[in-house]
C-alpha cells in the first residue's frame, strides 16, 4: 500500500512512523513533512491547505489512503473534496470537524445531551460578555470559538488577567477571527487526561489514555502551549474512572453526533478533567491528539493501517486493537522564546548520541543538509519503559543529550504519576 499523510509536526512524524512498522505499506509520503520526517519518508512540497494539489498527487501516485494529521485542513473540508474525488481519506468531514472548530458548538451539543462538561455561557458582544465575565469568581476559562493552534484557552487566575484576555481575544483579536466569538467557563478542579478513540460513527474504540503537560513552566506554571509532554498509562487514575469517561462522554458524544446529523469518522479527542464529581469534557478535538499520538502509537500492537482502513471502510467494529503493557514518556524541546516569538535557522546537535528514544520532529528543517529549528516545538523525546520511571529516565536521559541553542524543556512530565 502507498500512504499519504498530510501534516509537518511530530504527531505526523509519529503517523509516518506507525505506518512504516506495517508489511503491508510499502511507501509512505507526506506533505509537506519536516526533517526528521525526511528520513524515513518521501516528503512532497505541498502545503496543508492546498486541496487541488494534495487530491491530484494522490491520484497520480495511486494512494491508497490519505491520513489528515492537523485541524486547519479537517475544519476546511479537506475530507469532504478528496471524497468528492474519490480519493480514500482518514478523517473527520467538515460536518463533523466542527466538534473541534467551533467550541460554542461543542458545548451547546455536550449541553444538549447532558454529556457532562463545566458550566458556561457564550457571547458574540464584547460588552456583555466582559458584562457576565464581572460577576464570575476566579480562576475563569476564557476560549475562542474557532481554531487557535492550541493556544485559544486562557485560565485566567485574577480578575484583571480574565478582563485582558476577554479584550485581547474578541477586540484585539489575538486569535483573527477565531475570536468573534468565545465561551466563559467555570474553572475545573481535578486531574487532566486525554483519551484518544477511533470513531465511526457509534463505533467507538477507545487508545490507551495519556496525559498532557500544557503549560510552558514546571508545576504547570506560565502560558498554555500546544504540549511540553506527555505519558501513557495514566497509573493514579482508576480503571474505573477511564471507563466511566468513556461510557458517560466519549460514547454519548458520537452518538450526539450521529443524531445532529454529523456522523463522526476518525479520531476523536476527548480532553478530560478528573473532578470530584467526576469526569468532565475540557474539549474535543476531530484528530490525533500532539503530543498524545507520540505516546499512543508507540503503545500500539496491532497495525495501525489496518485500523485505519477498516475505520474508512466501516468495519471497525471487526476489529480486535491490542496495547503494549509497557509505559512511553514523550518530553517536548521548544524553542526559546515559546509560545511567544521564537527564532528559527538553529543548528541541532546531538541526534546521534540518543540511546534508546525515540525522536519526532515537531519543528525541524534541513538546511544545506544540517538539520535546524523551523518551530516553537521542536523535538519530542520519546522513551518505552517496562514501568514509568524507566521510560521517564530514559526520555530526560537522551533528551539532555540533544543541543540547540535556547533549548528548553520541561523536567516534571509524568512526575505526578510517580509520587
Amino acid at each position: 500500500m502507498q500512504v499519504l499523510v498530510i501534516g509537518r509536526g511530530g504527531r505526523e512524524h509519529a503517523i509516518v512512523w506507525s505506518l512504516l512498522r506495517s508489511p503491508k505499506v510499502k511507501k509512505v509520503y507526506c506533505a509537506p513533512g519536516n526533517g526528521g520526517i525526511a528520513q524515513i519518508a518521501e516528503c512532497v512540497p505541498i502545503e496543508e491547505n492546498q486541496f487541488e494539489a494534495i487530491a491530484q498527487f494522490a491520484l497520480d501516485h495511486s494512494v491508497d489512503l490519505v491520513v489528515v494529521g492537523p485541524d486547519d485542513p479537517l475544519a476546511a473540508g479537506i475530507v469532504n473534496y478528496l471524497e468528492e474525488r474519490k480519493v480514500p481519506v482518514f478523517g473527520p468531514r467538515r460536518e463533523a470537524a466542527i466538534i473541534e472548530g467551533s467550541k460554542v458548538f461543542t458545548k451547546h451539543l455536550l449541553k444538549k445531551y447532558g454529556i457532562p462538561t463545566a458550566a458556561y455561557e457564550a457571547f458574540d458582544d464584547y460588552e456583555a460578555a466582559l458584562d457576565y465575565l464581572r460577576k464570575q469568581p476566579v480562576p475563569i476559562v476564557i476560549k475562542a470559538d474557532g481554531l487557535a493552534a492550541g493556544k485559544g484557552v486562557v485560565v485566567a487566575r485574577t480578575r484583571e488577567e480574565a478582563e485582558n484576555a476577554l479584550r485581547g481575544i474578541m477586540v484585539e483579536r489575538v486569535f483573527g477571527a477565531s475570536g468573534s466569538r468565545v465561551v466563559i467557563e467555570e474553572f475545573l478542579q481535578g486531574q487532566e487526561m486525554s483519551i484518544l478513540s477511533f470513531v465511526d460513527g457509534e463505533v467507538v474504540r477507545p487508545m490507551v489514555p495519556a496525559q498532557d503537560h500544557k503549560p510552558v513552566f514546571d508545576n504547570d506554571e506560565g502560558p498554555n502551549t500546544g504540549g511540553m509532554g506527555t505519558y501513557s498509562p495514566v497509573p493514579h487514575i482508576p480503571q474505573s474512572v477511564v471507563d466511566e469517561a468513556i461510557e458517560r462522554i466519549v460514547r454519548p458524544t458520537a452518538r450526539a453526533m450521529v443524531r445532529e446529523g454529523r456522523p463522526f469518522r476518525g479520531v476523536l479527542y476527548a480532553g478530560l478533567m478528573i473532578t470530584e464529581q467526576g469526569p468532565k469534557t475540557i474539549e474535543f478535538n476531530a484528530r490525533f491528539g500532539d503530543p498524545e499520538t507520540q505516546v499512543v502509537l508507540p503503545r500500539l500492537k496491532t497495525d495501525l493501517i489496518d485500523i485505519l482502513m477498516a475505520t474508512v471502510n466501516g468495519r471497525l467494529d471487526q476489529m480486535d486493537i491490542r496495547w503494549s503493557g509497557q509505559a512511553a514518556v514523550c518530553v517536548i524541546l521548544a524553542s526559546g522564546g515559546y509560545p511567544g516569538s521564537y527564532p528559527k535557522g538553529l543548528p541541532i546537535e546531538g541526534l546521534d548520541k540518543v540511546e534508546r528514544s525515540l525522536v519526532f520532529h515537531a519543528g525541524t528543517a534541513l538546511q544545506d543538509g544540517q538539520l535546524v529549528t523551523s518551530g516553537g516545538r521542536v523535538l519530542g523525546v520519546t522513551a518505552l519503559g517496562d514501568d514509568l520511571a524507566a521510560a521517564r529516565a530514559q526520555a530526560y536521559a537522551d533528551a539532555e543529550r540533544i543541543r540547540f541553542e535556547g533549548r528548553h524543556y520541561r523536567t516534571d512530565i509524568a512526575g505526578k504519576a510517580l509520587v
